[in-house]
């Protein structure tokens, strides 16, 4: 499997950061252990009293607790107390081998019991950053395909236990090319985060939003009716008209998108909901953008 194709490039940098850090980690392992077999100072870095906050792992995971804390506080909570354990262990152990020759086997333990904990709580840390960025999209923090079977079967039960409907919607950025074309990528980005926030403003609780493609949107709206369903695509196709996306430069960059609606039967698919929302989101498209088009039943 390419994995440029599940993991975001920020997370595979920030995955690539986490690892560097924990190798120059290992590095500074190399100068304890020419510490305790050859009786040489490991350097003030590791005898200092704030060892943990000196060392590159530590600055830099110091640095992201923020981020780590979005995954998991209490693992993170867990890598700081047994990092800064783990440099005490350490520190008493040199210090110790300096002055006498030899370290005590309580210290060393410790360290043991600190540096094992630690590794383990890192692991878990790197597997959650993974399997939450397979889920999520790190540009615009919507969604991703993941998931979205599972939400699928439970809006449409929802709309049968409420007698409503079930419409999927399926929209595409008209012409994007010319966008990142003519303002660079960096603009293109800007431009997808922008049309999340608008989806996201027009949808309600109850209606997930995903991104399931470069620059293709999924929403699965409620809708008491037919006429509801359709207010609410006019809506959402006027808030962009109103809302262009305005740069630093002052720049305006008029987004419009094309969209498909599905009303979804009773016992239909969602792939083969996806197929008809998609058929007629083209069909817009041909008819001339920024418009959008009842699937076919």
């Amino acid at each position: 499997m390419d994995l440029s194709a599940v993991f975001s490039e920020q997370t595979e940098r920030f995955v690539a950061q986490l690892d560097a850090a924990i190798g120059a980690h290992l590095e500074w392992m190399r100068r304890v252990l020419r510490c305790a077999l050859l009786q040489v100072d490991p350097g003030a870095d590791i005898l200092a009293s704030d060892a943990s906050a000196r060392c590159r792992f530590g600055h830099w995971f110091t640095k992201n607790r923020e981020t780590f804390e979005q995954i998991d506080a209490a693992a993170t909570a867990v890598v700081l107390r047994e990092h800064e354990c783990m440099h005490d262990a350490v520190r008493a152990l040199c210090s110790a081998v300096l002055h006498s020759g030899r370290a005590t086997q309580a210290d060393f333990e410790v360290f043991e019991r600190a540096q094992s904990t630690l590794i383990r709580s890192l692991e878990h840390l790197k597997t959650q950053l993974l399997t939450r960025s397979a889920r999520r999209d790190a540009l615009t923090n919507l969604p991703l395909r993941y998931g979205l079977e599972e939400e699928f079967l439970r809006c449409r039960a929802v709309a049968q236990r409420h007698g409503a409907h079930l419409v999927l919607l399926l929209a595409d950025v008209d012409q994007f090319k010319n966008v990142n074309d003519e303002y660079g990528h960096a603009v293109g980005d800007q431009a997808l985060r922008h049309l999340a926030f608008i989806f996201l403003q027009h949808a309600r609780a109850d209606e997930p939003v995903f991104r399931i493609g470069g620059e293709e949107f999924l929403v699965l709206l409620q809708a008491s009716s037919v006429p509801g369903a359709n207010q609410a695509a006019d809506r959402l196709f006027q808030s962009l008209r109103d809302s262009p996306l305005v740069l630093e430069n002052g720049s305006v960059v008029n987004l419009r998108i094309s969209a498909g609606l599905a009303a979804v039967g009773a016992a239909e698919s969602l792939a083969e909901a996806i197929d008809r929302a998609d058929r007629a989101m083209y069909a817009a498209k041909a008819a001339g953008r920024d418009r959008w088009l009842w699937a076919e039943v």
